[in-house]
């Protein structure tokens, strides 16, 4: 589904352009892109250890976004009024997207008792507030999901959805794009 997904870069200011003046979105996402430098090698996750800790505490504790170093996101995030966001550090994100305030996005507790994994989202993918992906899902290049969604299936690319359970809404002409 997700045509470009996510491609590793490591500029501490890579998110800098899409939070122009969002100040808390700037210092979360550049204490991520540092914390995340330590996935590059054991040795640097040995290094960085105590920035990781400081990173946990300031990010996590302080300033309510649960961002684990190891997520994988492209360059571009935004981040619109970054607080009770909560991602697993197996999601993928894609380029250009854009999340707002109280969203989870993780895993779901199959019927077995077994996790599920994560989901994949794609490029310029626009999450409204309070909205919750879960599961194994994929989510196309150019989604818009409503405030308050709940997604639990697959979405195509070029579309909006909303709802709980999230559903079509209606298709995004490309034509404009």
């Amino acid at each position: 589904m997700p045509t470009g997904m996510y491609k590793k870069s490591f500029s501490l200011t890579q998110d800098w352009k899409a939070n122009k003046g969002n100040a808390k979105g700037i210092v979360i996402l550049f204490l991520f892109r540092a914390a995340h430098l330590a996935t590059i090698h054991k040795l640097l996750f040995i290094v960085m250890l105590p920035y990781l800790i400081f990173y946990r505490i300031m990010v996590e504790w302080f300033l309510g976004v649960e961002l684990p170093y190891k997520v994988k996101i492209g360059k571009g995030l935004r981040l619109f009024h970054a607080h009770a966001l909560v991602i697993n550090k197996d999601v993928i994100i894609g380029e250009n997207c854009t999340i707002r305030q109280t969203t989870t996005i993780g895993n779901k507790e199959n019927a077995d008792g077994s996790f599920s994994a994560c989901p994949k989202i794609g490029n310029h993918v626009d999450i409204g507030s309070n909205a919750c992906i879960l599961g194994n899902i994929e989510i196309g290049d150019n989604v818009k999901i409503g405030a308050g969604s709940v997604v639990v299936k697959s979405v195509p690319a070029n579309v909006i959805i909303a709802g709980n359970p999230a559903k079509l809404i209606r298709p995004i002409s490309t034509e404009y794009q």
